[in-house]
This record gives C-alpha cells, sequence and structure tokens, in this order.
C-alpha cells in the first residue's frame, strides 16, 4: 500500500503532532508499506528522500510553526510521480487544502486526524478574537465532510465532533507510543548529567511552554510544592514563549537547584528524561489526546493532572495516577502532588498500574487499527473511483473540490458573524 501523508508540522519541529505523524509513518514502514511525507521546511531539518519539503515562513508570528508558502505544481508533480493508494492528512488548512485536492484529482480515499483543538491556538494569529475562533471551529468541521473518514485521538474529541455536525465516518484511535522505548530510559545517567541527586523526588513535565498548554498555572502550583518540600526538584522538558515568565513565577518560591530546565529533547535523551522523573505533573486543558501522558506512563511514572479533554481517557483518578477537578486552585494541585511525592507506597502503586495503562497504547496496535482503516477505505471507496484517469477527469475532480473548498471557507466565514451548529458545540 502506498501512503502519502500531509502535515503541518514534522521533524526536526518538536511536538504532539510531529511525533504522532513520525510515529504512525515509522510503524507503517515496519509493517511493508510505501510512505511519503509532505511538510513545509523547518529550520535544522535533515534531507529525507521520502519527504517532500515545501518553501515555509519560519517562526510564524514569532512561534516555532512553519507556515507553507504555496509553489504551483510542486506537490502535483511529487503526488502524480508516487501515485498513493491512500491520503492522510494531519490538519485541516494550509498543507490540509493541499491533500483534499491531490485526493480528489488522484481519486483516492483521504483521512483526517482531528490532532489539535484549533481554535484555542488563534492566539498565534493576528486578530485574535471570539470571531476568529468561530471561523476555525467552522472550517474544521467543513474540513471533517469533505474527508472519507476522519479518526479522532479520544472519545472526548469524537463526541464533540459529532456535536459539530461531523457526519463523515469516524473512527477513536489514540495516538501510539514506542513504550519499550519509554520503559527503558536511564535515570541514573539523566540525573548525573544534569546534577540532579539521586535522592532527590523528580516532578516532572514535558511539552511545549505556551499559554494554550497551562504552564503558568503549573508552575504556580510546582513552585508552591517545592517551596514546601526543599529536597523536591522540578525536571522541565520543552520550551516556548512562555518559558522565561515560567521560570519567574518558579524562582519567586523555589531556588535555581530545585529547577532543572533542559530545553527540548528528543530520542534516548527524553527517554532517560522521563525515567528520571518520579511523578509527571500536567494541567493543559487544549488537549485532544496528551501523548506526554501515554510517554510518562510507559516509563512508569504516576501523573497529577487536571480534568480535561484527551486527559481523563488516559489518567484514571486513584489507579494510575490523580486526576484533579478541572477548576481546581493552584494550591490545592501543589498540595496533592506534595503529598503524593511523599507517599512511597502509593507511588510504588500508580507505578504499576500507570505501566498497564500504558500497554494499552503502544504503537503497534494502534497503527494496526489506522491500517486497517486505510485498508478499508481503499476496498469500498464509497465514490467508486475511476481505475483509469483522463486528463478530463481530473480537470472536472479539481473544478469540484475547488468548489468545495470554497464553501467550505465560505461557511467558516459566515460563523465569524453568525453561529453555527458547530461553534455552539461546547466540550466539557
Amino acid at each position: 500500500m502506498k501512503i502519502a501523508m500531509f502535515t503541518n508540522t514534522y521533524l526536526p519541529h518538536v511536538g504532539g503532532v510531529a511525533r504522532s505523524v513520525k510515529t504512525l509513518e515509522d510503524a507503517c514502514r515496519l509493517a511493508g508499506h510505501e510512505v511519503k511525507v509532505i511538510a513545509p521546511t523547518f529550520l535544522g531539518q535533515k534531507s529525507a528522500p521520502d519527504v517532500l519539503r515545501v518553501p515555509a515562513v519560519q517562526n510564524f508570528n514569532g512561534s516555532d510553526f512553519s507556515m507553507r508558502i504555496p509553489v504551483p505544481n510542486l506537490i502535483r508533480e511529487f503526488i502524480e510521480d508516487f501515485k498513493p493508494d491512500v491520503i492522510h492528512s494531519h490538519h485541516p488548512f494550509l498543507l490540509g487544502d493541499a491533500a483534499l485536492r491531490e485526493a480528489w484529482k488522484m481519486q483516492v480515499p483521504i483521512v483526517f486526524t482531528h490532532h489539535t483543538l484549533y481554535e484555542r491556538y488563534t492566539h498565534y494569529v493576528p486578530l485574535d478574537s471570539p470571531a476568529l475562533k468561530r471561523v476555525v471551529i467552522q472550517l474544521g468541521t467543513e474540513y471533517c465532510n469533505l474527508c472519507d473518514q476522519v479518526i479522532a485521538p479520544s472519545g472526548s474529541i469524537a463526541r464533540l465532533l459529532r456535536e459539530r455536525g461531523v457526519v463523515t465516518p469516524l473512527e477513536v484511535i489514540p495516538t501510539g507510543v514506542d513504550i519499550d522505548f519509554f520503559a527503558n530510559g536511564d535515570p541514573l545517567r539523566f540525573r548525573q548529567t544534569t546534577n540532579i541527586p539521586q535522592q532527590a523526588m523528580v516532578i516532572g513535565h514535558v511539552g511545549r511552554l505556551a499559554k494554550e498548554k497551562n504552564v503558568l498555572f503549573l508552575a504556580d502550583a510546582v513552585a508552591t510544592a517545592l517551596h514546601d518540600d526543599p529536597s523536591a526538584v522540578f525536571l522541565v522538558v520543552g520550551d516556548g514563549e512562555d518559558h522565561g515568565d515560567m521560570m519567574d513565577i518558579l524562582r519567586q518560591k523555589a531556588p535555581d537547584c530545585q529547577i532543572h530546565a533542559v530545553g527540548k529533547l528528543t530520542g534516548q535523551d527524553l527517554a532517560d528524561a522521563y525515567a528520571a522523573m518520579d511523578c509527571f505533573v500536567f494541567a493543559s486543558q487544549t488537549e485532544t489526546q496528551g501523548l506526554v501522558l501515554a510517554e510518562a506512563m510507559a516509563a512508569g511514572v504516576p501523573v497529577v493532572a487536571l480534568d480535561g479533554p484527551g486527559v481523563r481517557e488516559i489518567v484514571r483518578h486513584d489507579e494510575n495516577g490523580l486526576l484533579l477537578n478541572g477548576k481546581a486552585t493552584a494550591d490545592e494541585f501543589a498540595l496533592v502532588v506534595g503529598a503524593l511525592i511523599r507517599n512511597s507506597d502509593l507511588l510504588k502503586y500508580f507505578k504499576q498500574k500507570a505501566e498497564e495503562t500504558a500497554a494499552e497504547y503502544g504503537a503497534k496496535t494502534c497503527v494496526q487499527c489506522v491500517i486497517q482503516c486505510y485498508e478499508k477505505l481503499i476496498a469500498h471507496d464509497g465514490r467508486k473511483r475511476k481505475l483509469s484517469l483522463t486528463a478530463w477527469d481530473r480537470l472536472l475532480s479539481g473544478i469540484e473540490i475547488e468548489w468545495d473548498l470554497f464553501v467550505e471557507k465560505l461557511s467558516a466565514g459566515a460563523a465569524a458573524v453568525v453561529e453555527t451548529k458547530a461553534t455552539k458545540a461546547h466540550l466539557d
């Protein structure tokens, strides 16, 4: 099977979607399938024969994202040469539009994974407003309904999409993680290289340090926990625009020796960092799954988190960690973290259960579900696409998809001034 994946974020960008795409790509290849990836250029990228890099604006609007610049025929020629059996889109805009165009022109099925609550990220775009959030919600909903299959990473997101009006077949398939890889990190090596005392209780966090991840709340809570327990340390893996503010909050209550901010990590260094943690803290309310939670649990690290979409599916209160009310205060969060790191028996119990939970998110199992999804679409394509396409067929398909994309954008624009079923839907 030939699979073409379109994504706006890809390595070396560090983030959940980039890792999700790479995990799926690698697992599909291991299963014997041929995969090509279409992604924007990123600073520090390495060349790869199976990846088409399209020109892009780097660090768009001060973020660490790249925004694709359209170049006529670049993608068209690449896809024409590859002749995929299925196209998998990982975003509903920019390269997501390109994925739809190529699927319709090549007359092959298209799958879309709804990785992100995009309306929670509009602060990266100039003129952010409630109207813009409604536009983004409507755009994503319309995009889903132009695809042949939608994948939701969690039940919370699947329910939201249905409530918004998505009628395309929808399946819940979590993003898989490499369980064995994250289960075999070296905590001793990591603590030695980062000067973390071997006897210290390590509170850890991995992720982009940005507004939508609620990291300032997290910093406030952890700062109190560190102040209450001078032997504890906070290990922060990641970077982002809120890094400075986060460090300022932490230093108000804790000395530098209790704070270890090591920046972005990948590969073995990331696995070792997880292994060095005693508990993992998480406060984001914008997750569709929370990939880092599965990675932490694969490393046997229990989680303390705020209840929220994508989080409640994996963090089971009093089983593999502690799940606080989504409206809990920073002081309440700190109290729970402090109590947990002082309870060795409870940590041991949660560690075992965390490892058991992680097994449910193994990459092999999750990716096999995606592959089966591809196979069903190819075998039972409802549009009965022609096996041999003429130039006329492609011209008509091109006109059809351009019209559909125009209507999609028109509907999204109208949502800026008029509430729709999609914009009225709420995620608890």
